[in-house]
């Protein structure tokens, strides 16, 4: 089985923009490509693999047919496919909303909950987001802003720019503003609660759901126990720099600006996932090779052994 580039699945949310369209060469009849989902096997948007053998299949079809192999030991814990990578354009503010764990998301949704991490690919000058609570507040206090309409008020408001890293644990209340594009490196689940959506409608004039109840039920009402944090260690090669952005126990993300070449190797342990933001280049191995350019996601299985990556890019590079 070789590395194989996946075709991803769209999202139109009415916040989104165009910039994956324009910038990233993404290809959709959507006027809005709010979201792409680059690694997916989740049933509200799975992906396609778009070359060798199996093109054609979904990537949920191969993984259903070869688990253990293709996904590697560290899977094992997972009673299915553990993470989902997205490219985020935010042009305009998304909901104030919060992520179920996984005991509170497997009783009530049937799916697991979600912690994730962002990158912040691009962004506007003076681009914000929201980020857990300025203090502790109490159930009665939440509950009573979200009905006055006065939550942003108590919300940890924190600047951002190019290159800025958050983890976001279940629980923590959160929200995207307008101007910033990420990559958010996710567990497999789309479980998400909103607590204010800024009074907008969808295209039939109807505002969209609310859910306050679970909202509550799942909330940290205090600030956040991480700081955002600046990019961790980097690993300086004769033809790269690979940089820590997060690990935990559902993955580890690195970034990784190639100038020439890194040799890298899939053990039996897990798959690797490459996203790349920037430049062009090329994935080689014994006996092959696959091109590369920004916005595509590429995919190599478990135990596939030495690769290389040459060029001149920036990718995302994520494993179990």
């Amino acid at each position: 089985m070789v590395p194989f580039k996946l075709k991803p699945a769209f999202k139109d949310y009415i916040w989104g923009g165009s910039r994956l369209k324009t910038e990233f060469g993404k290809q959709s009849d959507l006027d809005i490509v709010a979201e792409s989902w680059e690694l997916s096997c989740h049933r509200d948007g799975e992906n396609i693999i778009q070359n060798g053998e199996f093109a054609g299949m979904t990537l949920t079809e191969l993984v259903e047919q070869d688990q253990n192999g293709l996904l590697g030991s560290n899977c094992d814990q997972f009673t299915y496919f553990p993470i989902l990578i997205k490219l985020i354009d935010a042009r305009e503010d998304l909901s104030i909303q919060v992520h179920p764990d996984n005991d509170y998301a497997l009783r009530v949704e049937g799916e697991y909950g979600k912690t994730e991490m962002w990158y912040v690919v691009d962004c506007e000058e003076n681009a914000t987001l929201y980020y857990g609570f300025k203090q502790e507040i109490s159930k009665e206090e939440f509950r009573r802003r979200i009905e006055q309409g006065t939550l942003l008020e108590v919300l940890n408001e924190v600047p951002v720019s190019k290159g800025s890293v958050f983890f976001i644990e279940a629980g923590t209340i959160h929200a995207i503003k307008g101007g910033i594009l990420i990559a958010e490196i996710q567990q497999n689940s789309n479980t998400t609660y909103r607590v204010y959506d800024y009074g907008r409608t969808d295209a039939q004039g109807k505002q969209r759901e609310l859910h306050v109840d679970k909202a509550i039920d799942v909330t940290t009402l205090r600030k956040p126990a991480r700081e955002p944090k600046p990019q961790g260690e980097t690993v300086h090669g004769a033809g790269f720099d690979s940089t820590l952005l997060a690990s935990c126990t559902y993955f580890t993300v690195s970034l990784l600006q190639v100038c020439d070449r890194v040799e890298l190797a899939a053990d039996g342990t897990s798959f690797h996932s490459l996203l790349v933001l920037d430049g062009e280049g090329s994935l080689t191995w014994d006996g092959g090779s696959l091109s590369c350019r920004k916005g595509d996601s590429l995919f190599i299985p478990a135990g596939f052994g030495k690769y290389a990556v040459q060029g001149t890019l920036q990718a995302i590079f994520t494993r179990i």
